[in-house]
């Protein structure tokens, strides 16, 4: 596929990930343009990745996609500023978390093509989860392209926009809440006397294997654990703490609070 030169518009953490990961893939850097708020911060990705630094409206008018990764809240001033500058034959990418395309396509000229992502922060070791939804405009060319451009960032899954804010929720947030969990077993390893450099290599190295064999192995989690969970045995004892707890109950409720933030988010917005 020919590439097309690629805006990444408020290259701040997301962006930064989009614009790293597509490097790594080989996209020219020739092809690959950065918009900053700040000159010091526009400086620092001009010298780290050797792309131009322009502005919104140059942005706007020279590339063909257009990735859109300032907070929701920026947005409208954002689209106001490019919107006289784009047009419809031009690919829109949201990465604003929480913002439906209909948000951008009613501050874009009709017909432009958006389509909204959802990616998480593992992309910097090209190990992300980004789900791709189509605006109302987008094709499945459009969608096809989005996924060559995430594609290098990890794996991708296409899915309806109304399951956007679910997926904010249990994986675009998810990478926060599995590091906290790593952070209380490493601490409870230092509680029952381990290093604590010993108990962090235990545990990433846990964590890893774990993921690779759900991933690799298509077995149900349940199953996986079930495979540990010895009759009268140490794990079956740890999880009976776990479910009194209410672990389980936690999580439901953290991941709705989530969902339910994401959509507080787009109506601010809005």
């Amino acid at each position: 596929m020919t590439k097309h030169t690629v805006a990444v518009l408020g290259t701040g953490k997301m962006g930064e990930l989009v614009l790293s990961g597509l490097l790594r893939s080989g996209w020219p850097a020739d092809r690959l343009l950065a918009t900053a708020r700040r000159p010091a911060r526009g400086a620092e990705l001009a010298e780290k990745y050797g792309v131009a630094v322009v502005g919104n409206a140059e942005a706007a008018e020279r590339a063909g996609i257009l990735a859109v990764g300032v907070k929701p809240q920026d947005a409208g001033t954002l689209l106001g500023e490019i919107g006289p500058r784009v047009t419809a034959d031009r690919l829109v990418v949201s990465l604003c978390a929480g913002l439906p395309t209909t948000f951008f396509a009613a501050r874009l000229p009709e017909g432009t093509p958006v389509v909204r992502v959802m990616t998480n922060t593992p992309a910097l070791v090209g190990q992300a989860m980004s789900a791709i939804s189509a605006g109302v405009h987008a094709t499945a060319e459009h969608v096809a392209l989005a996924e060559e451009l995430f594609r290098p960032l990890g794996s991708t899954v296409v899915l309806p926009e109304y399951q956007q804010d679910a997926v904010t929720a249990l994986s675009g947030s998810g990478p926060a809440y599995f590091y906290l969990l790593a952070e209380a077993m490493i601490d409870a390893g230092v509680l029952l006397g381990l290093p604590r450099q010993v108990a962090h290599a235990l545990i990433v190295q846990t964590a890893a294997g774990s993921a690779a064999m759900l991933r690799d192995s298509g077995e149900h989690p349940v199953k996986l654990r079930e495979a540990v969970t010895s009759p009268a045995g140490t794990t079956i004892a740890a999880i009976r703490e776990l479910e009194n707890h209410g672990v389980r109950a936690a999580l439901l409720d953290a991941l709705e609070a989530a969902r339910d933030r994401a959509r507080e988010i787009a109506n601010q917005a809005i």
